[in-house]
Parts: structure tokens; sequence; C-alpha cells
């Protein structure tokens, strides 16, 4: 058996996944912010097949959707260091299975890609993907397969990090869902501000992109790291997917294999 070795490059976090199929058999976090050289990014590489009793053998390519340019030359090099592939990297010119109509194709994040990709393909609707990234991306995919349409807001954890970070007494915060949204007190207080105000934004966005695109029966598919915080506590979004970049890239990959 041979995996498919997925990397999903954010701006925080960079996860790596071994997909079998459309499953993800194995996942890696590593933080993106760290500057590490090739051969510290092969030691994690080998690490996380190790946790797994797989080699270098067991893989069938890698495939890698980035935001972040700088940290590429040296994950690429660790890739071929270390795993003795070549990488398909993920962007605008790759065939990912479905049209891209914004104004400027170009500029559109490869995550953006990935996730519309595996939306489209698993589900089999138009849909809204509304990732919860470091920003939170919400995109419209159509019965089409057309990508047209897009919001972009800041994510849950910067906003956490907005109110910290401009006022001189309040604290950092865990971000998670107090039991009322009556806190009683100045951290439940921002718990409750932050996350129930972030509901509302979603439910919001959701319904008035449903709106103005008349598709009310459109499916709403939540990723990301917070995601599943936001996605337990509203109506407005049918799905969450933690391996929704994993899926797409196994799908990309795919349509682009005999390249």
């Amino acid at each position: 058996m041979a995996y498919l070795f997925t990397m999903d490059v954010g701006n925080t976090h960079i996860k790596m996944q071994l997909m079998d199929g459309n499953k993800a058999i194995g996942t890696f976090r590593l933080t993106t912010k760290n500057p590490r050289t090739s051969d510290e990014f092969g030691i994690c590489l080998r690490e996380f097949l190790n946790a797994y009793e797989l080699t270098k053998d067991d893989i069938l390519d890698v495939v890698i959707s980035s935001v972040v340019p700088k940290i590429m030359y040296s994950l690429t090099s660790a890739v071929r260091k270390y795993i003795h592939k070549d990488p398909i990297i993920i962007n605008s010119d790759i065939n990912t299975g479905v049209t891209v109509k914004t104004e400027n194709p170009r500029a559109v994040g490869a995550d953006r890609l990935v996730d519309v990709a595996a939306a489209y393909y698993t589900y089999h609707n138009s849909c809204i993907i509304v990732d919860f990234g470091t920003a939170t991306t919400f995109d419209y995919v159509s019965k089409d397969g057309v990508f047209q349409y897009t919001v972009i807001s800041p994510g849950i954890g910067i906003s956490a990090n907005a109110l910290t970070s401009q006022t001189a007494k309040l604290p950092d915060i865990e971000i998670k869902k107090p039991d009322s949204i009556l806190g009683k007190d100045t951290i439940t207080g921002m718990q409750s501000g932050v996350v129930y105000g972030y509901i509302g934004q979603v439910e919001y966005i959701i319904r008035r992109m449903k709106e103005e695109l008349n598709d009310p029966d459109c499916t709403v598919v939540a990723t990301g790291g917070l995601g599943r915080i936001i996605a337990e506590e509203t109506d407005a979004i049918d799905i969450y997917d933690p391996d929704l970049a994993g899926k797409g890239m196994m799908i990309i990959y795919n349509f682009n294999r005999e390249k």
C-alpha cells in the first residue's frame, strides 16, 4: 500500500497527512513561524513516517499546498532529500477540476483551490466552504464547478489577539465557548464576546451569501483548526470536515497524475 503525502502549509501551522484515497490515516502538525533548515524539516518528515511504521518507499507522491512562499525552498528540499520525491506544488496553473472565474485567478491561494475542489467533488453540490484559519474565508463553488465569489474576514484567533493586544488590562484568553453568553467575569465575558460574536458573524455572512447567490440549498462545509468550535454551535454549517485540504490535494493529484 502506497500513500499520498499531503502538506497544507498555512500561516500558522503546517498540516501533514497521509492519505489513503479520501481517508487520512495519519496527521502531524508543525508551527509555520519557526524557521527550519531542510534537514530539520527532513527529520520531522522521517519522524512522522516512523510513527506509522512507514518509510519513504511507502509514499506514492508528495503534494504541497502553501500560502507561505518563504519556507518552500527548505521544505521542498527536505522532500527531495529525505523522501526522494519531486513534490507537486498546487498553484493557479494546475488542473484543479474546477473553473476559477475570480477577477484575478492567479491571486487565489492554493489553500482555497484545494478546499473548493474537495468540497465540489466530495459533496456533489454547490458549496460555501468556510475555512477557519489565520483568516476565515467563505468561498462559493456553483453546481457547475465554477469558483467565482469569496468573502474574507479576520480569523477568530486574530480577533481574540486584537482584543488583548490593543487594551491595557485585558488578559490573553483560551478560545472556547463559555456555558452562557452572560459572562460573570472578565475572562468569560471576553470568551463570550469572541466566540458568540464570531458565531453571529459566520451565520450572517452565510445567510447573505445564500440570498445574493439565490442558492438556499447549497451545502455549507467548514474546515480549519478552530472550525469545530463554531460548527458545533450553529445550524448554518452543514458539515465539519477537518480533512478537506487533504482530500482536495488527493483529488487534484488524480487530475494531474499523468503529467
